[in-house]
């Protein structure tokens, strides 16, 4: 049964094509609508919080309360990044863009 599985080597063409197109799928952008797209931070920060409020009730599963606070503290840490990066004023921004490049 094992002797045959590795009695074909892989090209190394195959390989680079296999993993560029995978790195595309992972890398394409994607677009969301506007009213969603405005939702999103939101989104997260009420996710997170209800992840955060449901450790309170959480009795008899232990296991389960570290991955409800990750959970939580990585959709918070998400909601308030990205509200911080969208009312960052314009000039501000222009700043940060001539001063970096």
């Amino acid at each position: 049964m094992l002797g045959s599985a590795g009695s074909k080597s892989a090209n190394l063409t195959d390989t680079r094509d296999l993993t560029h197109s995978a790195g595309s799928f992972v890398s394409r952008k994607i677009w969301l609508p506007k009213g969603l797209y405005d939702a999103l931070p939101y989104f997260y920060l009420v996710a997170g919080l209800a992840a955060f409020l449901a450790t309170l009730y959480i009795g008899n599963w232990l296991w389960v309360l570290p991955h409800y606070l990750l959970f939580s503290a990585a959709c918070l840490h998400l909601g308030v990044l990205i509200l911080r990066r969208r009312r960052r004023s314009p000039a501000r921004r222009e700043f940060t863009e001539t001063d970096s490049g």
